[in-house]
């Protein structure tokens, strides 16, 4: 196996265990917002849902990493200041994903979890205007299905942002289910939230397959 063909497989491996750990996710957040449910029952469905969703978290913060050393791969050149960013970018955002999940309590993590959040915006921004800018210098002329893919990663990063923005209250009635003191008010604001992030959760869905499709058929390349 060459250094290409292992990053093609962990890429395929990334999306799907992403686009996997997404769907069992949203599967398992039904059952946590359940009224009907048991108050354990829907503790245990929250710990598998909190579980799986570590699992798509790192498959986005390494994708960029693996893509960027693929398509170096491919013939597109990066400086070296670029690669080194590209390769640095995975392991840095997959730190900070970890400790979100794992030191969650600590005191320092609302400060890290803003700081992740204008990170994310700050990915979209650079991801955006350097496929723009590439395609305008010609450096994708050869792959131009790898400007879709990217702008693609772009609108998965986004509609993440979506979802955190729309769970706001979510959080909050959750905790008091945590402390057995979840009342109608607080499961019909889990539920309201639910569905609120359901269109841009389908939306990742959809995303996720057309970027494969792009990755296998490679349309005007």
């Amino acid at each position: 196996m060459t250094a290409y063909d292992l990053m093609l497989l962990i890429h395929i491996l990334l999306f799907c265990y992403w686009l996997g750990g997404d769907v069992g996710v949203f599967y398992a957040s039904g059952f946590v917002v359940d009224p009907k449910l048991s108050r354990d029952s829907r503790l245990v469905a929250a710990r598998i849902m909190l579980g799986c969703d570590l699992i798509p978290k790192i498959c986005m913060s390494l994708m960029l990493t693996v893509g960027g050393i693929l398509s170096e791969f491919m013939g597109v050149e990066h400086p070296l200041w670029q690669m080194f960013a590209i390769v640095l970018l995975g392991p840095v955002w997959l730190t900070v994903v970890l400790v979100l999940h794992f030191q969650h309590s600590a005191a320092f993590i609302p400060t890290l979890t803003r700081i992740d959040f204008y990170f994310r915006w700050l990915i979209i921004a650079a991801v955006v205007s350097s496929t723009l800018y590439s395609l305008t210098a010609g450096r994708l002329a050869e792959v131009p299905w790898l400007a879709a893919k990217l702008l693609a990663f772009a609108l998965l990063v986004f509609c993440g942002l979506m979802i955190r923005i729309n769970l706001k209250g979510f959080g909050a009635s959750y905790a008091k289910l945590l402390k057995d003191d979840c009342d109608d008010t607080d499961n019909q604001i889990m539920i309201r939230s639910l569905a609120r992030v359901k269109p841009w959760v389908i939306a990742i869905w959809i995303v996720l397959v057309v970027a494969a499709a792009l990755g296998i058929a490679k349309p005007g390349g």
